[in-house]
């Protein structure tokens, strides 16, 4: 279940139908061939739980893979997938709400992410706008889930560093114009704008701030990593904003999926979440061959330790890595997945850490500026405490 009908959505489907074809190539899931049902959720709440309960009541799927916004992620998960008993692994659903529902006991062990929290983002949002010496930001975010965990946690992490937070602006969905709310941050007079927006309300929002007079200072969270946002705000007002990502870690098997995808698909994956999508998609199978046949969600779920062992034999993340899963799995061995991301782990909530990226616009696309690993986000975060 995932928003292909924007351009930052159809190519996760594409990632995770790769992984797909690879199991199928080692031989399917129990022997069996794997088929991929896909609904689109349009970036839309409602839209979101209307597919994941034809999913589950009418396909009467035991492994779902989605969303991506978690404003729509979340309630596919508390009002479908746990109540079905159904597991839920998502790629792109960044949100700490997510661990405080886990942490709760409510999401009753059957949720999973490939994508690390808002969290690393908000961190590295935080250390850019330090660095760039910036006293004082105005904060511009989604009013969703995802949006307000990442305004009130760049929010926070501002104030602990002693940079002033002048305005923090929810955005809405849809509106016809967003005038009012960027002449009330205009009027705070920031040097520096943070944006955790997706590209149809950012293009409004920036266009609206930069007709204005407003800065062209800015911080983008990875939804606005967007050719979308790029082109109908114009390359030359982005030439002083900068964005951040998680990131894969610098390893042979990251590169390894790369190598696949272009030899496969004929193209780069170079759009955000690809990485996160692919190992959604083998990790929940991998779960599944583990689980056995006839597996139900929480079995599935129970088995992820099996394939994510850090003690386990490992194995790659294509068909051949498969294989070998299957015949270890089968004489009662586990295995360590070595992915897209690196080597998958999950904590008792269901989160994974990652390091990250500082991207920028250029013609045409992006350009990494900066790759931080996750010693030195776990070091930053340790210093502002």
């Amino acid at each position: 279940v995932l928003p292909t009908s924007v351009d930052w959505g159809r190519p996760l489907a594409t990632a995770a139908q790769l992984a797909i074809d690879e199991v199928n190539d080692a031989g399917g899931l129990h022997g069996c061939t794997v088929k991929s049902v896909l609904r689109d959720t349009q970036s839309d709440p409602k839209v979101g739980v209307d597919a994941a309960r034809s999913m589950v009541d009418l396909e009467q799927v035991q492994l779902l893979l989605g969303a991506v916004a978690s404003g729509v992620t979340m309630p596919m998960l508390t009002s479908v997938t746990v109540p079905a008993g159904v597991m839920q692994m998502s790629c792109c659903s960044s949100s700490t709400a997510f661990t405080d529902l886990a942490k709760e006991g409510k999401t009753k062990g059957l949720w999973f992410r490939t994508f690390a929290t808002t969290e690393v983002q908000a961190t590295v949002g935080s250390m850019l706008l330090k660095e760039q010496g910036h006293k004082s930001v105005a904060i511009f975010y989604k009013n969703d889930d995802w949006g307000q965990d990442m305004g009130r946690q760049v929010a926070e992490k501002l104030s602990k560093m002693g940079i002033n937070v002048t305005a923090s602006v929810a955005i809405n969905d849809a509106q016809a114009s967003y005038q009012g709310e960027v002449v009330q941050a205009l009027a705070t007079r920031p040097d520096a704008i943070y944006l955790a927006l997706y590209p149809k309300e950012g293009v409004s929002v920036v266009r609206n701030w930069i007709s204005f007079g407003g800065t062209t200072n800015m911080v983008m969270a990875n939804a606005l990593k967007s050719d979308e946002f790029r082109d109908n705000v114009g390359l030359k007002f982005l030439s002083n904003a900068v964005g951040t990502d998680t990131s894969s870690p610098r390893v042979a098997s990251a590169q390894s999926f790369v190598d696949l995808y272009k030899a496969k698909v004929g193209s780069e994956p170079n759009a955000p979440g690809m990485a996160n999508s692919y190992d959604a998609a083998m990790v929940g199978l991998l779960a599944y061959q583990a689980a056995g046949e006839g597996a139900k969600g929480a079995d599935i779920a129970a088995a992820v330790p099996r394939v994510t062992d850090p003690d386990g034999e490992p194995i790659t993340g294509d068909a051949a890595g498969f294989k070998k899963a299957v015949d270890i799995l089968a004489a009662g061995g586990t295995v360590l997945y070595q992915g897209a991301t690196g080597n998958v782990q999950f904590d008792q909530n269901g989160d994974v850490s990652a390091p990250a990226v500082v991207w920028s616009f250029i013609e045409g696309g992006i350009q990494e500026q900066r790759y931080i690993s996750l010693d030195e986000v776990a070091a930053f975060k340790a210093a502002m405490q």
